[in-house]
């Protein structure tokens, strides 16, 4: 059962439909015994961190989230989702946040229209079994004003161009984000949220091994 955590964002039926047309079994919920039993565990999410953080902690969940990751549950983080895995963030001031990853949530510069939104492509940093064959600078659908800095680039799973090369996805063992929305971005994303589901179902060694040989093949 994989858990997507309904703390009031306002992605949550897209994200859980996406899952659903890929089979697999989901729950919405805030309770914290569903998530902690959960085998995988996905926080969507749109809008400003004070906003999230608030909600999250309304529900006695900040706490959930970092005993799920600290056991290795798989977690996935989208787009507001992953931005709460830093330590703080900018948005509308400085606001605490989960403090998985060290690191701060940036707004983007000025230059270009504000919010990036729309199609880009995602670089991949290294392999990762989140994004099992899916080709390098796949576009993915974006809609954000701000980005995760991480303060140590072994977090980095994926940058983007956008005025700046920002991290558009995080992947470190068992803890996932992506600031795009797979939910959104068609056949890759479907593929990205079928490769999660497999890192739950499988492991995520077993997953591991199969990325290193689909890339030797490659």
């Amino acid at each position: 059962m994989i858990a997507v955590v309904d703390y009031g964002a306002g992605n949550l039926a897209s994200v859980a439909n996406a899952l659903d047309r890929i089979g697999a079994t989901v729950t919405v919920t805030h309770d914290p015994h569903e998530i902690r039993s959960a085998s995988g565990v996905i926080v969507p999410g749109v809008g400003a961190a004070a906003d999230t953080m608030k909600h999250l902690s309304e529900l006695d969940l900040p706490d959930v989230i970092r005993d799920v990751i600290g056991r290795g549950t798989p977690y996935l983080g989208i787009c507001m989702g992953m931005q709460a895995l830093l330590t703080k963030s900018y948005e509308g001031g400085e606001h605490p946040c989960l403090d998985v990853i060290p690191g701060a949530v940036r707004r983007l510069p000025d230059g270009l229209p504000i919010p990036h939104m729309g199609w880009n492509q995602v670089r991949q940093n290294g392999k990762h079994p989140l994004f099992s064959g899916i080709p390098d600078d796949t576009d993915f659908y974006f809609v954000h004003s701000y980005y995760a800095d991480p303060d140590d680039p072994q977090w980095i799973g994926g940058q983007t161009e956008y005025g700046v090369t920002f991290t558009s996805a995080v992947c470190r063992g068992t803890v996932m984000g992506t600031q795009f929305h797979p939910e959104k971005s068609g056949y890759w994303g479907l593929r990205l949220l079928e490769n999660f589901v497999a890192i739950v179902t499988d492991g995520f060694e077993e997953r591991t091994v199969a990325t290193d040989a689909d890339y030797s093949r490659n």
